[in-house]
């Protein structure tokens, strides 16, 4: 059975102090309250390692928002996957939309990121999206199939460790969102190219998570989808309040 996750993403947000003060309360909130759906934070570097054991690691995973595509060396600023997985985080956001526009991460790149992910025993929150005007010219299957190339050069039993992020790079912070009909047919897309890629079971095992501008007041109906299997949140997952409004929509 594929899990049901919600998964916030940090992004360039938060000093270590504020960091902490929001891992303790999510912490708190969801001991209280328990969620009915995996629960991830993926926050800066500079917090993985006071994050991590502040954290119950059966109610909050915690992972990273990046990693290199080296093992180690003369790369100066870099944070190899092996750096990430020695602070206990267990999990990494690779391929993200402003990493793939900012940051010019190829397919080839993101190949060797995953790589170096699954040998050091990360969990890939692997992101997939296309940008307006790819939406606008009919294309977002294509640009879905081309960007899953990084992934589907893994065996079936490495693929089976990477949880897939649907981005409508259209939608992420400018308020806009996929309406849940969008949503379930790129999903559902996506899973049928995993099951032609890996067949069925291995499809069916696979989540995929919505990230764009997913909100406490659309995050019930866009998760009722069948193929929506939880979100990788931003900007509503800096506020306890908000995130676990998301989280409830599993309740």
């Amino acid at each position: 059975m594929r899990k049901n996750i919600v998964a916030g993403n940090w992004k360039m947000n938060k000093n270590l102090q504020e960091g902490i003060a929001l891992a303790k309360e999510l912490n708190e909130v969801l001991t209280a309250d328990k969620p009915n759906c995996d629960v991830i934070i993926c926050t800066p570097f500079i917090h993985l390692a006071s994050v991590t054991p502040l954290v119950d690691s059966s109610i909050i995973g915690v992972g990273a928002e990046n990693c290199a595509d080296k093992a180690s060396g003369a790369y100066t600023g870099e944070v190899s996957a092996e750096m990430v997985a020695s602070t206990g985080a267990q999990y990494v956001i690779l391929g993200h939309s402003e990493r793939r526009a900012y940051y010019h991460e190829t397919v080839e790149i993101l190949a060797e990121k995953v790589k170096l992910a699954l040998a050091n025993n990360l969990k890939p929150i692997f992101c997939i999206g296309e940008v307006l005007e790819e939406r606008e010219a009919n294309k977002q299957n294509k640009v879905v199939e081309a960007q899953l190339a990084s992934v589907f050069s893994l065996s079936a039993e490495d693929f089976s460790k990477i949880i897939l992020a649907y981005e409508p790079v259209w939608a992420i912070g400018t308020g806009k969102t996929a309406t849940p009909q969008q949503a379930q047919e790129i999903h559902a897309h996506i899973r049928s190219l995993v099951a032609a890629k890996y067949g069925k079971e291995v499809a069916e095992n696979t989540s995929i998570l919505y990230g764009g501008s997913c909100k406490p007041t659309n995050a019930k109906e866009l998760f009722a989808n069948p193929d929506v299997d939880g979100g990788l949140i931003g900007g509503a997952a800096l506020k306890a309040a908000d995130f676990k409004g998301i989280i409830d929509a599993f309740k």
